[in-house]
């Protein structure tokens, strides 16, 4: 029998370790605590989204994939986008800094989130501070709610993001060293979003499973896939179905029937039919690996042994045995893919236009303390805005999907 004395202790440890691992993060992430507060993300007309961080969305402006996600989501509400990625950036602002005081870095990073004039605001930090590992994470959490307090003080919403993991970091003890803390700092982050009421977004965990291919050679930064992947990870973190849809066909005879198509004319192995799609494909990254979660998917069932070209508006697109159509297709390119691609185009050369513009390379002679020398080219960077408002008026004008015309006939 144990006494009272040892029960009251080891209740008193048990009380202790616990509360010790919630001020930590030693217990997993709160990865999805709030997930379930939240319906699917929908953003009104002509409202202006910004992304601020680090890396991860500096890296973005040569990518083009997130924006692509959320502006193609809804082709009809003109959605404009501000990137305010600094690589190197931590939630003080600490690589903002110029040879012009003032403004100071911590002063210029709100000055550039206000005249963004965002209504939503996603913030990814995080990846710099988890060098400090634990002793730091206080204070990068209060850093944090400085920014939340901000935004939320000009009337958008925030959107928080989760810390991603290295594939590479020097030695293999250094990898896990970083790692660990990198998802410590994830788990304060899902911590804030949960005690502010914020959408929260895990990147952490699904990255850390699929990172063999995500990661440049530095093993620090994500490539295309990376970039390709996290899109669709948004989508979904956001309640948003996969944009992803599947045709099916099914041929019997004198007789066809279609699934998310319009049978236009059947006559037995050869089948015309419609296709209006909901949303674009999301584009091909450089390395070829597409998903069909991010693309059209075509199944055509009821084919005779043999070989069969499916045409897109008259254009061939893509030859398979009936056995490939049956089990289904994805093709990585076509008119839908190519207009994708034309409008991440747009959105890398309208982003780096920006940059151009919100931190020049000779920020100090145009707009710091010896703007008295070439002061007169600050008109040339407004006059930016021109050509950043005509291409968003692209993006706008070419992210609906157009009907096409399919036609599925065998190789003779």
């Amino acid at each position: 029998m144990f006494s009272k004395t040892y029960m009251l202790k080891k209740r008193q440890l048990l009380l202790c370790f616990g509360l010790f691992c919630w001020l930590t993060g030693a217990i997993t992430p709160l990865t999805a605590q709030n997930t379930g507060k939240f319906g699917a993300l929908e953003f009104g007309h002509q409202q202006r989204i910004v992304f601020l961080g680090g890396s991860l969305f500096e890296n973005e402006l040569a990518n083009g994939y997130l924006e692509f996600a959320l502006s193609s989501r809804w082709p009809d509400r003109n959605l404009t986008f501000r990137n305010l990625g600094w690589t190197g950036d931590n939630v003080y602002a600490e690589a903002r800094s110029t040879f012009s005081n003032p403004p100071t870095a911590y002063q210029q990073l709100f000055q550039q989130i206000r005249a963004a004039k965002p209504n939503y605001v996603f913030i990814a930090y995080g990846g710099v501070e988890s060098e400090k590992g634990n002793e730091g994470l206080e204070h990068f959490m209060k850093g944090l709610e400085i920014i939340i307090d901000s935004v939320d003080a000009l009337g958008a919403q925030t959107i928080l993001l989760s810390t991603i993991p290295v594939k590479m970091a020097g030695s293999p003890e250094n990898t896990q060293l970083q790692n660990q803390n990198l998802e410590l700092y994830a788990g304060g982050i899902a911590r804030i979003a949960g005690k502010r009421n914020k959408r929260y977004v895990d990147f952490y965990r699904p990255v850390m499973e699929k990172r063999d291919h995500l990661f440049l050679d530095n093993g620090i930064h994500l490539n295309q896939d990376g970039y390709y992947f996290l899109a669709q990870l948004l989508e979904k973190s956001l309640g948003w179905p996969t944009r992803g849809e599947k045709i099916v066909i099914t041929s019997s005879g004198k007789s066809a029937n279609a699934q998310n198509a319009t049978i236009l004319t059947n006559k037995g192995d050869q089948v015309r039919f419609g296709v209006e799609e909901k949303l674009l494909p999301l584009p091909v990254p450089s390395s070829d690996r597409i998903s069909p979660e991010a693309a059209v998917t075509f199944q055509i069932n009821g084919l005779k042994k043999g070989f069969y070209t499916l045409t897109e508006n008259g254009k061939q697109l893509i030859t398979a045995s009936a056995a490939e159509w049956a089990k289904g297709i994805t093709p990585d390119h076509g008119i839908s893919m190519a207009q994708s691609e034309k409008i991440r185009d747009f959105i890398v050369k309208k982003n780096d236009l920006f940059f151009q513009q919100y931190r020049p390379l000779n920020r100090t002679y145009i707009l710091g303390f010896r703007a008295y020398e070439q002061g007169r080219h600050k008109q040339g960077l407004q006059d930016l805005d021109f050509i950043i408002t005509w291409l968003e008026g692209q993006i706008s004008l070419h992210r609906k999907p157009v009907a096409k015309v399919y036609e599925i006939s065998p190789v003779k």
